[in-house]
């Protein structure tokens, strides 16, 4: 299955996408792809780490109001005054976001699969979040495969790994200029090694190792479940938007 050129449409078609790899991915490595002491769960991806909290939240009336309320405004019915105004668009769909978590017979997390949206690379804030995230998983232990389906932004000028594997240490690495994606494996043992297969619009997408524990994986079925995903993607004419050429 050849990777498609995913700039070409907007984050929400491919967030759909992306929805549907994860559950395809997820499936695949529960039905025969991970060694029978292991499962895979379909996770929102939040900025919380993989750990237990408290829910603090009150129901609604529950919370007293402060002195005298201020009358408010409904944006559709008295817009607010300004010259210029944008929408964080892309930003949406990376609270929306799933990825796939990896756990052992006693539930705990051994590894993660992210597959980055271009939201992840959308701002300053959104990358340094998605770097944070991904390389505090590595530093706890827990091994980790990044999928980045999207061209280097100018926030990551070498790719998501280059950004990731500079918080361990910062060492020469550039994308080959035909193959500017990336598919990234990691290792989480003490020192964490990096697996990083540069790939391109219109190639094969290969499989890549899913660590388990120090070198030990499985190779993660990414081009079966692509193929899966995108047989099944709709609608047909947003589909079209894919793969027609020019």
């Amino acid at each position: 299955m050849l990777i498609h050129d995913w700039t070409r449409v907007d984050a929400g078609l491919f967030h759909a996408f992306h929805q549907g790899w994860i559950s395809a991915l997820s499936c695949a490595l529960n039905t025969g792809g991970l060694p029978p002491e292991y499962f895979a769960l379909i996770e929102q991806a939040t900025r919380h780490p993989l750990l237990d909290f408290l829910d603090l939240s009150l129901p609604a009336g529950h919370i007293e109001p402060i002195g005298k309320a201020a009358q408010g405004f409904a944006v559709a019915a008295v817009p607010p005054r300004a010259r210029l105004v944008r929408r964080a668009e892309d930003w949406t769909y990376v609270r929306k976001a799933d990825r796939i978590t990896v756990r052992d017979q006693y539930g705990k997390v051994v590894a993660v699969v992210e597959i980055a949206s271009p939201g992840n690379k959308s701002s300053n804030n959104e990358l340094r979040t998605f770097v944070e995230k991904t390389s505090n998983l590595i530093a706890q232990g827990v091994h980790l495969l990044v999928i980045d389906l999207f061209p280097p932004s100018k926030r990551d000028p070498q790719g998501i790994h280059k950004a990731i594997w500079d918080e361990y240490v910062e060492e020469y690495f550039e994308l080959p200029a035909d193959q500017r994606l990336t598919l990234a494996a990691y290792d989480a043992r003490p020192p964490p090694v990096a697996y990083v297969e540069p790939v391109a619009v219109g190639q094969p997408l290969p499989n890549m190792p899913l660590f388990l524990r120090p070198e030990f994986y499985v190779p993660a079925p990414l081009e079966d479940t692509y193929r899966t995903t995108w047989d099944d993607f709709y609608p047909a004419a947003l589909k079209g938007l894919l793969e027609t050429t020019g």
